[in-house]
């Protein structure tokens, strides 16, 4: 196989015309430039230089050689460079999928912080709902997912179906615990309680989120002995927050997707029993050594400390 480093030292000779003088320019001995060559010869599988008296000539051969010999090393360099670049931070990219709360409340800060200490990465962002963010990831289309689940919910679905956890082939890097609240009315009977069980909801009309968080919903409220009424579903929390406060009814939504949201009309109370989501950083095994993708990793997990 012919090395980089063998075409080094063809192109001294080939340049400097001897071994000697190829072995000054490259600050080696000449019985090293002569293995090499002789190495060089073997791989090629014909000869490359002839010698001339004190001079050392080029086999057609070796001239081929020497002219492909410097797009291979200029190449080689221009990779080594952009290498280097990433493994330091100088460079990389970085494909971010988010849910919606996650976009505007962690990422911005995180992102704002990569930018200040790695100016030469970037980092790119969609938005998408679990598990379609984690199908991304695994397909290759990013490489950090933000994403959530109900750790009750999960051991269930987990226990019914015998099998692993639902993100047992990924690295996972714990973000935070978003507590539920419930969000009613300003003139709902329960507006002044301050907490509230999810059975006191019972016969409200209901305002459900994203699939994932509406199955949740759900779920809680059977386990508490009614079935919700749903009379509308939305992605978007502006949108339940906004029909909450016209009194089209009531919803259950975590703290992070309230913190960029404007709650006029309607109010905020604690539900109990306590509910939580698990919101998570997801990467595969390969990427979490990724330098770019580690850093932002721990940009993720610094703006959720916050």
């Amino acid at each position: 196989m012919i090395e980089a480093r063998h075409l080094r030292v063809l192109r001294a000779v080939a340049a400097t015309g001897s071994f000697s003088a190829a072995a000054r320019e490259l600050g080696c001995t000449q019985p090293a430039v002569s293995q090499q060559m002789k190495a060089l010869e073997g791989a090629a599988g014909t000869p490359l230089l002839i010698r001339s008296g004190r001079e050392m000539r080029l086999t057609e051969a070796g001239r081929a050689l020497v002219r492909h010999a410097g797009g291979i090393l200029a190449g080689l360099t221009a990779a080594e460079e952009e290498v280097a670049a990433i493994a330091g931070l100088r460079s990389g990219r970085v494909r971010l999928v988010s849910f919606p709360s996650g976009s505007s409340t962690l990422v911005p800060m995180a992102l704002a912080e990569m930018r200040a200490a790695h100016p030469g990465t970037r980092v790119s962002l969609v938005e998408a709902e679990p598990p379609g963010s984690v199908e991304m990831l695994r397909s290759g289309d990013c490489e950090i997912a933000l994403a959530f689940r109900y750790p009750q919910v999960s051991a269930e679905a987990e226990a019914a179906s015998g099998g692993g956890g639902e993100w047992d082939d990924l690295v996972l890097r714990p973000l935070l615990s978003d507590r539920l609240v419930g969000v009613v009315p300003e003139g709902h009977k329960l507006a002044g309680a301050g907490a509230v069980g999810i059975a006191e909801l019972a016969g409200e009309p209901w305002i459900a989120g994203c699939p994932r968080c509406r199955g949740h919903l759900v779920e809680v409220c059977e386990s508490a002995g009614f079935t919700p009424r749903i009379d509308f579903a939305t992605d978007d929390y502006p949108t339940v927050v906004g029909l909450v406060g016209a009194g089209l009814g009531v919803a259950v939504l975590p703290e992070l997707a309230l913190e960029s949201v404007r709650t006029k009309g309607a109010t905020t109370l604690e539900v109990e029993p306590a509910v939580r989501r698990e919101v998570v950083a997801l990467t595969l095994p390969d990427l979490a050594r990724v330098p770019v993708v580690a850093a932002t990793l721990d940009r993720l997990e610094r703006a959720a400390r916050r």
